[in-house]
């Protein structure tokens, strides 16, 4: 045998050595290299993948999504959720609306209206939750209110919150002027009257955000903006309503023109705080702000009146308010079900979170009662409480704005022209009335 072939056969036998001991451990896989008797072999436990979802929502997170966020996630390590702020202005609806069209991460979200709800339902982007009815009564739990925001007897998104929208008063500036807190039932002219005995050369009598111009006659209305098919926007309220606003701004000088709001953007909360305006119209969530004493500090008491009616005489008057911030589920998000999960424990727990920022839970499985009190936790002395009391957790009735979009672009468009001196109100509200007729016809 030569040496070349010496060295092949010392190969060969090397191998089958290798390859014998190897088939040796495979059949006796103990560590000990006992038989197991036919008892399954132990397998590596492959570790669990978190499912992770996204909720948008317009609140900051640092007013309590984040809190209420960080908490489930410590509570539920297999399903992690990630809050992502959007504004609640046009812009910030339109990117949450192209996150939902593109497929991108967005499994929970927040509408803050019906109108905005609708055309997401009607689009295929709101999940219909009948399926989960047997689980979450939604009506049961959140009261009859809840059913504002149905839609052909269905529910898209289960509402969280209860919404609230009122007058704030500088307390010390009422004292001074020597003024008493509203009663509950006020009217608008009785706010004018008071606007112009507030203001001074430094500080306006009353502002509001923009879209509570029609809140006064809204009240009177409550959603009923035809009658038999044709536009209700003739009634006095209508009417009497844009005249006072009209007059605040163009005669008694009290509030802020409406040139002057929407050119500079008026940011009326923190004109209020700043002590700036006597009065504000807004709603619950500026307790966020009001309570924040480092990024707006203040020394003056702050309390609470009713949204005044238009007229004295007007009948069957409610505030807005009613219930809010109502959460959708995607219906193409991958993880429905884990989804559902989520925001049963939000809409019952998690709101709570949220609670000093002014969210109010809507759940009577929560403790409303807890709610309000860490609204004002360690703030009792900054608020008038009678009228907190009164007003802000009062008892009278309320609705939920329904009116859609294209009544709302009408309706902005004609009293612009003529708070702006553009035209005059009968031609305002002439041309509203013929332009909603059309919108009703088609």
């Amino acid at each position: 045998m030569t040496r070349k072939s010496r060295l092949l056969v010392g190969c060969f036998i090397l191998m089958a050595s290798i390859l014998s001991a190897c088939a040796g451990n495979s059949a006796n896989p103990n560590e000990n290299n006992q038989p197991n008797n036919g008892a399954e072999t132990p397998k590596a436990e492959t570790p669990t993948v978190p499912v992770k979802l996204t909720m948008w929502g317009g609140v900051p997170e640092e007013a309590g999504p984040k809190a209420a966020v960080d908490a489930w996630n410590a509570a539920n390590p297999d399903i992690q959720v990630e809050y992502i702020r959007f504004v609640n202005d046009d812009a910030g609806n339109l990117k949450l609306d192209t996150a939902l069209v593109s497929g991108m991460n967005a499994d929970l979200y927040v509408n803050y209206s019906k109108d905005t709800l609708g055309k997401r339902m009607s689009g295929g982007l709101a999940l219909d939750l009948s399926e989960y009815e047997a689980d979450y009564n939604i009506t049961d739990i959140m009261g009859p209110d809840a059913k504002d925001w149905q839609f052909d007897g269905k529910y898209y998104g289960l509402p969280t919150n209860k919404s609230m929208s009122f007058i704030w008063l500088n307390k010390d500036a009422l004292d001074a002027a020597g003024l008493e807190v509203p009663a509950l039932d006020w009217t608008l002219e009785d706010l004018a009257e008071y606007a112009k005995a507030l203001k001074t050369d430094s500080r306006w009598g009353y502002a509001h955000f923009d879209q509570m111009y029609t809140f006064n006659f809204e009240g009177v209305m409550q959603n009923q903006l035809d009658v038999d098919g044709k536009s209700a926007f003739d009634q006095p309220a209508v009417r009497s309503s844009l005249e006072t606003y009209y007059k605040m701004m163009h005669e008694d000088k009290s509030i802020p023109t409406y040139g002057e709001q929407v050119s500079t953007k008026l940011a009326v909360d923190a004109m209020f705080l700043k002590g700036d305006a006597a009065m504000m119209g807004a709603g619950s969530w500026i307790f966020r702000n009001a309570s924040n004493l480092t990024d707006f500090p203040r020394d003056f008491k702050i309390a609470f009146a009713t949204v005044p009616r238009p007229t004295a005489d007007a009948e069957d008057y409610a505030v807005s308010a009613g219930l809010g911030d109502v959460v959708s589920i995607n219906p193409n998000s991958l993880h429905k079900d884990e989804a559902w999960k989520f925001l049963k424990w939000y809409a019952d727990e998690g709101i709570m979170y949220l609670a000093p920022g002014g969210r109010i839970p809507s759940s009577k499985n929560a403790d409303a009662a807890k709610g309000v009190e860490l609204i004002l936790q360690g703030m009792e002395d900054q608020y008038d409480m009678e009228s907190v009391k009164n007003v802000v957790f009062g008892d009278y009735p309320v609705f939920t704005s329904t009116i859609d979009s294209q009544t709302k672009d009408v309706l902005k468009e004609e009293y612009e022209k003529y708070f702006l001196q553009e035209q005059s109100l009968d031609e305002s509200l002439t041309n509203l009335v013929e332009r909603h007729n059309k919108l009703l016809a088609r």
